[in-house]
């Protein structure tokens, strides 16, 4: 079973688990990093009274950082998708399924808004200038819009996912040991 293909296996230790490849277990922390940052930085700097020299900095490293990242969610998205050994779940395990497909849907939609909502050149790091896709004031507006609103939506399922987490965790139900090496 070679890691690069990132096939999951099982293992029977007193019930059966879902054990992940090194590849998804470094996208999984890549994503949570990423994620993470760019969800509690950007809230911070559009609710709070920062100085714009904060904004515009906290603006650059986020567009560059997501930027970067978006190749790594696309491989992430696509071993999710169409690499996950079907097997038999109980309800509880299709809600977790589909929670997580729809953390994938609007992570997509952030980072795809993000990119569309871009009024200027994407500047990534000063090494990469990416222009910006539209040049429709009004189509821009309407991206950014939908990035705000599914931030928060994203913002939501994160904190959903880890709850559920730190609940499973809690009940000696183990599942964060799937996820480290």
């Amino acid at each position: 079973m070679g890691d690069f293909t990132d096939e999951c296996y099982y293992r029977i230790l007193g019930e059966r688990q879902l054990f992940y490849s090194g590849t998804r277990i470094f996208l999984h922390w890549l994503s949570a990093a990423v994620i993470l940052w760019a969800l509690i930085s950007g809230f911070y700097v559009a609710l709070f009274d920062v100085s714009w020299v904060l904004k515009e900095a906290v603006s650059f490293f986020n567009v560059s950082l997501t930027t970067l990242f978006i190749p790594f969610f696309v491989v992430r998205a696509f071993l999710s998708f169409f690499q996950e050994r079907q097997m038999l779940r109980t309800p509880a395990q299709w809600t977790a399924f589909w929670v997580h497909k729809c953390m994938y849907l609007v992570t997509g939609v952030v980072l795809t808004s993000g990119v569309m909502m871009m009024d200027r050149a994407i500047n990534v790091f000063d090494v990469l200038s990416i222009p910006a896709p539209l040049e429709s004031a009004g189509l821009i507006a309407v991206f950014k819009k939908i990035h705000d609103v599914s931030c928060v939506v994203l913002a939501v399922l994160v904190v959903l996912h880890m709850g559920a987490v730190i609940r499973h965790e809690v009940s000696g139900h183990r599942i964060l040991r799937r996820m480290l090496w």
